[in-house]
């Protein structure tokens, strides 16, 4: 019997994936920078070193999915104690608080901050709270002992094995008291507070989500 040819016009080609147009906020105390799939997408535009700052970052972006959205957040800390205001009457740890939402070019929600995250601490400090009052606080001294690392190679990327990691946790806006450019986003009720276990000693936090 001859072999019957399928005319080209039904052949079954893979469909080339399409980007997408994403838009997102994020609302951090007090610095963040958002990475898609390794690549630098938006850096908070309020130099972490400037005194309470608090803002909102509005942005667009251009994915694929799945996409692997990396956040680095950080509150501000004057050196390795965790403290600011150092010497002064005002001594005091930060606390930080990360939020965000991504929304895909029809306006549905792709992404939101919430326990599906996961989030490592790469510094925290000081160790033992009690550092707060200490008259002439010192990194690694006493009750001002710090633990850091450094961020782990391709953390950012969706084949980068993050088992380990736990999941975000997540605060209430009371707890946050978020202030400045918050109330300037319309944020959708599944949008939560997220940051390592603690909102004064987990300084530095390096979250993770992918996106189906």
């Amino acid at each position: 019997m001859p072999h019957r040819l399928i005319p080209a016009c039904l052949l079954v080609l893979p469909i080339a994936a399409q980007a997408e147009t994403f838009s997102a906020d994020v609302w951090a105390d007090n610095w963040f920078e958002m990475h898609i799939d390794g690549e630098v997408v938006a850096t908070d535009s309020v130099p972490i070193t400037t005194e309470r700052s608090f803002n909102k970052e509005s942005f667009t972006f251009e994915a694929e999915r799945p996409f692997t959205i990396g956040l680095i957040a950080k509150d501000f800390k004057e050196n390795d104690t965790g403290l600011e205001y150092i010497g002064t009457r005002r001594q005091q740890m930060g606390d930080g608080g990360v939020i965000l939402q991504i929304r895909d070019g029809d306006g549905a929600i792709a992404a939101v901050s919430d326990a599906a995250w996961q989030c490592k601490v790469i510094h925290t400090a000081p160790l033992d709270k009690s550092c707060e009052d200490v008259a002439d606080p010192v990194a690694g001294e006493g009750a001002c002992g710090f633990a850091a690392e450094d961020a782990p190679e391709g953390w950012d990327l969706a084949e980068f094995d993050a088992s380990d990691w736990p999941a975000a946790s997540v605060f209430s806006a009371a707890e946050v008291d978020p202030k400045f450019g918050y109330t300037e986003v319309d944020w959708t009720p599944e949008a939560q507070f997220i940051w390592g276990p603690d909102l004064e000693q987990s300084n530095t936090v390096l979250c993770r989500l992918t996106v189906n």
